[in-house]
């Protein structure tokens, strides 16, 4: 299998120490099966107490935004409460079918607090869900760190998994 590239795009950027530190252990790890690249997305301007239209204008700037920098022949995967929920070995199974289908490069979108407007969605060739408890989107990102991690341990047949 070979997936040259993890490009993880995510909707604003400030980590807290702690989260960041954490991130980049498994960035780190994911580094030795694949190149990691962050992009932020700046999170659109809301009214504190935004109408369902607020909503609809900022995800559509941010998604339009995330759409420009999804590198071609990817395979996307956005990440939103309607996804899968998949297994850990099912996810594998996904990042491998993908490399055996010629995707040299896999992309992950985290939208803003408000989710990923509808084109993102259309543009991912899975849609995933971490879970169906809710989780602050920092942790989300150190989540989704350690699952792309866990999945080329799977991948490769190493002990990490175990």
């Amino acid at each position: 299998m070979i997936i040259s590239k993890t490009v993880i795009i995510s909707v604003g950027s400030s980590l807290e120490p702690h989260w960041r530190a954490a991130c980049d252990e498994y960035k780190k790890r994911i580094s030795a099966y694949s190149d990691v690249v962050e992009v932020a997305v700046k999170d659109s301007k809301i009214p504190k107490s935004p109408s369902e239209s607020d909503i609809k204008i900022a995800l559509g700037a941010e998604g339009r935004d995330i759409l420009s920098k999804i590198p071609k022949k990817a395979f996307v995967v956005a990440l939103c409460v309607e996804g899968k929920e998949l297994s850990s070995e099912e996810l594998a199974d996904k990042i491998g079918s993908a490399a055996l289908c010629g995707k040299d490069c896999l992309c992950f979108i985290i939208g803003s607090s408000h989710g990923l407007c509808d084109e993102v969605k259309r543009a991912a060739d899975l849609k995933l869900s971490m879970s169906r408890l809710t989780f602050p989107h920092r942790l989300a990102r150190v989540m989704l760190y350690e699952s792309i991690y866990r999945s080329f341990s799977i991948i490769s047949g190493a002990k990490y998994h175990k």
